[in-house]
């Protein structure tokens, strides 16, 4: 896939905004793994593409290399105030399935890794961890839990992290 396709690709899937940056430019840190463990979403140790069970940062690491370049993808919703949760919880969904159907449009022989925002929700309760995944290939492991700093991820694809007041904005991205 090239760049110019990627982004092709985002307009169609409905993406407010996207982004290129260096894969190379991927800095994966302890310290937001850490944060992970803190469990403030209430998801950690609760889920397969959540840590610890969507291994370890050397493994995410080791993922992550080889990939040449990546496409940032972001969904900002305009909300009515500072408690509209009902347009958070929107936009998260909205960004979760455009995502979904970004990695559903690519070829099957791409090499790519998809990142998203926030822990894996294709399941209503995640089989972890008594049983393995129900859908191992189509789980997507959050940014975060890569220990990436989506903000510098942002600044990487000169793209804003932040819109504004009365705004939300989820961050995902994919490797090529």
């Amino acid at each position: 896939m090239t760049k110019e396709q990627a982004a092709e690709l985002a307009e169609k899937c409905g993406f407010s905004h996207w982004g290129f940056f260096q894969a190379s430019d991927l800095r994966f840190l302890q310290e937001v793994r850490d944060m992970c463990a803190a469990d403030k979403c209430h998801k950690y140790d609760n889920c397969w593409s959540c840590p610890p069970a969507c291994g370890t940062l050397e493994e995410s690491r080791a993922k992550a290399s080889g990939y040449d370049w990546g496409i940032l993808l972001q969904s900002t919703g305009a909300m009515e105030d500072d408690f509209d949760v009902e347009t958070m919880m929107g936009t998260e969904e909205e960004q979760k399935s455009r995502l979904a159907a970004f990695v559903e449009a690519l070829d099957a022989e791409e090499r790519y890794l998809p990142m998203s925002s926030g822990a894996c929700c294709i399941c209503k309760t995640c089989t972890y961890p008594d049983a393995p995944c129900r859908f191992p290939d189509r789980m997507i492991t959050s940014m975060e839990a890569y220990g990436l700093v989506v903000s510098e991820v942002c600044e990487s694809a000169d793209t804003p992290y932040y819109y504004g007041p009365g705004t939300i904005t989820y961050t995902s991205c994919v490797l090529f």
